[in-house]
């Protein structure tokens, strides 16, 4: 189903109804770029820490414009053992809806525009059609504003759109401004006195000879008049007058909230389906993720883990599709829900949202139900709640990174020695060539480049390591450090760059204090890159057909009561309320589940694994 500005209110009920139903369902994104800097391949290294892999996709892409959100419900018909699919494609778009909203700014990357159009992508759509939002902190000024602006509406003779500025006495008129009030009285009185005329519209002004006027009426008329600002289809602002009664400017005040709060909702928009996350670190973005999401799974991650990577080649969206309808696996059964459009996979329609949403619904069905041929007796269908999915809920794949193979949304990440990597800095001119020539001797080697001048280097055996630092102690071009005191560097540098900012904002704060000359002891209210804590409460794993490495912990999850998933709806709340209510999350499950245990034994078959 299709979902642009003009039908997204009449349909909103349809798609709450679907989401409220659902199992599971799926969801993608089409986007005006990926990176605004470097290409990703240039950017990401095979030994970024998650922790700075999220932080290099976020600097360069926070620029850049959702124009398409796809959303796939799925629903299993027990009686009929199939799916029930509805599908959505929500094309988005940031329009001010007025002239106080936010006037949102974004880039394009010509790759990803040139991509979407030779893909058949609408971008009148989303740019005349699109469907507006706005992101938590902007909803919640909006919000404000209006409270503002009806506070300011009180006791029986109040306008209807009041200026912050007005007065209950005579208003200090410019002199270049007399003549045009005079005028406007002028035709306010011939307007009381006709008994013809009910309405008197001003001709467009400035938003200063507005503000007079407003001043002006609302101390020379308290009562029997409305005021209110319109807009001409050229944009232009005037003010209409109107005689009214009491009675009748109770009514218009009440229509005008009423207008009011459909703006608001008008402006909040696509963010009712989805509220926007908040821009924050790793740890933040963990918990918002949760929060929104409290069991998502990463059908790319799923498909590259035991006892399906020894079985798909391809995990691209396309292949993996491909490769799940033929044996072991087999496709579902799915229809597509009375007055939804239904996609066949006959005729590919990859990168429409809602067809990529659907086709990841298609591919988690799959690999869910082959999880079903290890059980005894084998079962047919594996729902999405079943224990034997747990191993693979929020971990998110993380491409091109040796040694660490997802993110952990639910606590700390993998933590890799990394004991047999090394640190090099060498001059500009420097090629792969002469890395390899400098390594020669101590056998296969792998290089991932950092940037001109640096770059990592693991060797085959950790006990060369020491060795391969010794050589550079002379050397004048270049410098090896192992990977253990580049990191140790890297904290000390990000300690001293805190400390800087702290004693910044304390010398601030100080001479704040001595220029208000106020006596109080100042609280510490410093913003640290970790202030949130997460906590593992599992044992170590116990993996089966594959074997983990020694030492390397991880959660193993119980089952989500339908309370916890109830829980979503707080992420449209400020970011606190939402920090609060994941916390509550964390609580809510430790309690539901014993710890470190599964009461499905079968479902340890299927662990994620620490490393591949």
């Amino acid at each position: 189903m299709e979902i642009i500005r003009s039908n997204f209110k009449s349909n909103l009920h349809k798609v709450y109804q679907a989401i409220e139903e659902a199992d599971f369902f799926a969801i993608d994104g089409e986007f005006s770029g990926i990176s605004d800097g470097p290409s990703v391949t240039a950017l990401t290294n095979g030994f970024d820490t998650p922790e700075e892999r999220y932080q290099k996709l976020k600097k360069h892409s926070m620029d850049f414009l959702l124009f398409q959100f796809g959303l796939c419900t799925f629903k299993y018909d027990c009686t009929d053992s199939k799916y029930i699919t509805k599908s959505f494609n929500f094309y988005v778009f940031p329009k001010p809806f007025k002239r106080s909203s936010p006037d949102v700014k974004f880039v394009c990357q010509s790759s990803s525009i040139d991509f979407l159009a030779s893909q058949g992508f609408d971008f009148n759509k989303v740019f005349r059609n699109g469907i507006p939002y706005l992101n938590q902190e902007e909803e919640r000024q909006l919000r404000e504003q209006y409270d503002e602006k009806r506070s300011q509406s009180n006791g029986a003779g109040a306008l209807s759109y009041v200026s912050p500025n007005t007065s209950k006495c005579p208003v200090s008129i410019p002199e270049d401004q007399k003549k045009f009030i005079d005028q406007v009285v002028e035709k306010i009185e011939d307007l009381l006195q006709s008994e013809e005329n009910k309405n008197l519209d001003l001709e467009p002004c400035t938003g200063f000879q507005r503000k007079l006027i407003y001043q002006t009426l609302s101390w020379k008329y308290p009562k029997g008049i409305h005021v209110e600002t319109l807009e001409t289809e050229k944009k232009e602002r005037y003010i209409v007058i109107s005689k009214v009664d009491e009675e009748e400017r109770k009514r218009r005040e009440q229509q005008k909230q009423a207008k009011e709060q459909e703006e608001l909702n008008d402006a909040v928009g696509f963010s009712r389906v989805i509220h926007a996350i908040a821009n924050s670190d790793l740890n933040e973005f963990k918990e918002m993720t949760t929060c929104v999401f409290p069991r998502l799974l990463d059908t790319k991650l799923m498909a590259s883990t035991q006892p399906f990577k020894d079985i798909i080649n391809n995990t691209s969206l396309a292949e993996l599709e491909k490769r799940l309808k033929e044996t072991p696996f087999s496709p579902p059964k799915v229809e597509s829900a009375k007055g939804f459009p239904s996609y066949t996979t006959a005729y590919e329609q990859l990168h429409e949202a809602g067809y990529d949403a659907y086709i990841t619904g298609l591919c988690f069905i799959s690999m869910a139900n082959y999880l079903g041929s290890f059980l005894s007796p084998p079962k047919i269908h594996v729902s999405a709640r079943s224990k034997l999915i747990e191993p693979f809920f929020n971990k998110l794949f993380l491409m091109r990174v040796m040694d660490i193979p997802y993110l952990n949304l639910e606590g700390p990440d993998l933590q890799p020695k990394r004991d047999h990597v090394l640190h090099v800095t060498f001059p500009k001119e420097w090629k792969t060539s002469d890395l390899y020539q400098l390594f020669s001797a101590f056998g296969n080697i792998q290089i991932s480049w950092i940037d001109d001048t640096s770059a990592f280097v693991s060797l085959s055996q950790p006990e060369q390591v020491q060795i391969a630092v010794n050589t550079s102690k002379y050397a004048e071009s270049y410098r090896i450090q192992t990977y253990a005191d580049y990191v140790g560097k890297k904290h000390e540098e990000k300690q001293i760059k805190r400390k800087w900012t702290e004693d910044g904002w304390k010398e601030v704060e100080r001479k704040r204090l001595n220029t208000q000359c106020v006596s109080y002891t100042p609280q510490n209210h410093y913003y640290h890159a970790s202030s949130l804590t997460t906590t593992s409460t599992g044992g170590k794993r116990n993996l089966s057909p594959s074997q983990a490495e020694p030492g390397l912990e991880a959660r193993e999850s119980g089952e989500v009561s339908d309370s916890e998933l109830e829980q979503t709806d707080s992420c449209a709340e400020s970011l606190s309320e939402g920090r609060k209510k994941a916390k509550k999350l964390k609580r809510m499950k430790k309690d539901l589940s014993p710890t470190g245990s599964i009461s499905d034994s079968s479902a340890k078959l299927f662990e994620v694994p620490d490393t591949w």
